[in-house]
């Protein structure tokens, strides 16, 4: 099943942020996704099974039990870095999903509203290498895809890379390492790191988390400042759904049993704790702490502390 069109973002939105100690995270929006995108990425996830569970209206679900599910990037300085967390699904690139196919959006426009212009990026985390979490690595001109962060290190897991190098790909996803990936390896921007099980520190503050399952090289990205914690999940989370229900998979989990038990573990670290968890596909208002509920778990939400907590209609 493929999602429908939607090439044009909704309403241009104040960026929301948030504040985690001394660092302030900002949600730079691309589009959000359409209706039908969640029974495709979370079968599971049927309306009988998010009705019950009331919290996730009105914001993370609607009165049908349809999800809402969202494209965005997170941008933050610290360490003396410029930093974006993953870079959406991009512009003007061919691709096999029709809601990701061609789109025309100002995520560059909002990224520099945020005080992030291109120019200024010192680093880019790729928390994995799929197609709407690299498309904006490039942009082009002149019928070249070139990095859109001129000055940037753009970095991604050893393991990550390593896997998808000797994956036997099907045509859109070539195309999409030619348009998003290559470019950047080719003009020497591309770092691998390692991240081990105790993860690894890029920066003071900055660490990468080792969140395996979705694709073998999945990372996370903690932040830490003043005695505050946050996390963006990449898709080791892709809904609050998943929460109560962390058996729950996406369809495109590479090894389903390694990112439910990779959930399990990092939503039962989490809970009770006050670590802000910034979701990468969650709708607004997007963060939230988590705690226990019933035999599982719920996400409280924390608005933003700057902009608004819609990005338009769904």
């Amino acid at each position: 099943m493929r999602t429908p069109p939607l090439k044009e973002s909704n309403d241009a939105a104040t960026t929301a942020s948030w504040a985690v100690g001394d660092i302030t995270v900002h949600r730079v929006d691309e589009i959000p996704l359409p209706p039908a995108t969640g029974p495709w990425l979370l079968p599971d996830a049927i309306p009988d099974v998010v009705t019950r569970q009331n919290w996730l209206r009105p914001h993370f679900a609607d009165d049908r039990g349809i999800l809402r599910i969202d494209s965005h990037s997170f941008a933050f300085s610290v360490g003396g870095l410029r930093v974006l967390v993953d870079t959406g699904i991009g512009n003007g690139k061919t691709r096999a999903n029709p809601a990701w196919h061609d789109l025309r959006t100002d995520y560059l426009a909002r990224l520099s509203d945020a005080g992030f212009s291109p120019e200024s990026v010192d680093l880019v985390i790729l928390t994995h290498l799929h197609t709407d979490h690299v498309g904006w690595n490039t942009r082009e001109e002149q019928g070249v895809w070139v990095p859109t962060f001129p000055r940037a290190r753009y970095v991604a897991s050893r393991v990550e890379w390593e896997f998808w190098a000797g994956y036997d790909m099907d045509e859109p996803r070539r195309q999409m390492f030619r348009d998003s990936v290559h470019p950047v390896d080719d003009a020497g921007m591309l770092d691998l790191v390692d991240v081990p099980a105790d993860g690894a520190e890029v920066a003071p503050g900055l660490r990468l988390l080792s969140t395996p399952g979705h694709t073998p090289g999945h990372i996370s990205v903690q932040l830490s400042s003043h005695g505050e914690t946050a996390l963006i999940t990449g898709d080791c989370v892709h809904h609050p759904v998943q929460f109560a229900h962390p058996a729950i998979g996406s369809c495109v989990d590479i090894d389903p049993e390694q990112a439910e038990a990779t959930r399990r573990s990092l939503l039962d670290a989490l809970a009770g704790t006050n670590t802000l968890v910034l979701g990468t596909h969650f709708p607004p208002p997007t963060a939230g702490r988590v705690v226990g509920h019933e035999d599982g778990h719920r996400l409280i939400p924390v608005p933003p502390v700057h902009g608004r907590t819609d990005q338009g209609v769904h």
